[in-house]
């Protein structure tokens, strides 16, 4: 199962981030997902939308943006890559200039959100560009079918909050057998909630592709040796 960290793009600045996705490949980390920090960040939570905000004070030319994350994929040759991107951000940079810089840097996997309605999504479809869904524990039926009809991977909620089991699909495994069964066939990545190692080791075992871990990476940046032993830790269970 592969192992997917969150870096928050330009933060403290923009030689940081670069360097802080190489200790993660170094550390274990099989995917990174990748921002583009928006000046409206209204799904975030308060540590990603503040590391956005810090991002944009020391460099707030998406150009930059652009040159230094086609620099750390060429540097990283062997490590997918996911682009987390709002609509907001799209829209400034320009659909189309944004469409070229991910087909001829291979940002090929997209989480598109923030969206208004399908205008934009369907264009960066279109344009070759696969754009993932998210999928509630819950599993509610118009998002399943939006993740049956999509052309990106399924991101899929790993840790149910209160409620949200239903009798029907009490555990990880039984969300998972169901989206397989009725036909879903790109992979599944499961996050929210996964916070631990022991975490990490229940979306394997439950047949995931594999596993988000943002904010427990995130908060030991300032500790380089921590959060490579920490990252370590999350591979061993993936």
């Amino acid at each position: 199962m592969k192992l997917i960290a969150y870096l928050c793009n330009g933060y403290p600045t923009l030689e940081d981030s670069a360097k802080m996705a190489h200790t993660y490949v170094e550390s274990g980390v099989d995917t990174i997902e990748i921002d583009f920090p928006s000046r409206n960040p209204f799904l975030e939570s308060e540590l990603i939308s503040g590391r956005m905000a810090k991002a944009l004070e020391a460099c707030d030319d998406y150009d930059r943006y652009m040159e230094e994350m086609a620099e750390v994929k060429r540097s990283l040759p062997d490590t997918e890559f996911i682009l987390m991107v709002y609509e907001n951000v799209v829209e400034e940079i320009g659909v189309e200039k944004f469409v070229k810089f991910c087909l001829d840097n291979g940002y090929l996997d997209i989480i598109l959100v923030g969206l208004k309605d399908d205008t934009i999504k369907n264009q960066v479809i279109d344009a070759g560009l696969r754009v993932s869904c998210y999928v509630q524990f819950h599993l509610p039926e118009d998002e399943v079918a939006y993740a049956l009809a999509s052309n990106g991977f399924t991101y899929l909620q790993a840790v149910p909050a209160e409620g949200q089991a239903t009798p029907e699909h009490p555990t990880l495994k039984s969300c998972i057998e169901y989206l397989r069964e009725r036909g879903l066939e790109n992979p599944i990545y499961c996050g929210v909630g996964v916070h631990t190692p022991e975490v990490a080791a229940q979306v394997k075992e439950a047949g995931a592709d594999g596993a988000f871990i943002g904010s427990t990476i995130l908060k030991l940046q300032e500790d380089p040796e921590a959060l490579a032993a920490k990252i370590a830790e999350f591979k061993a269970s993936c």
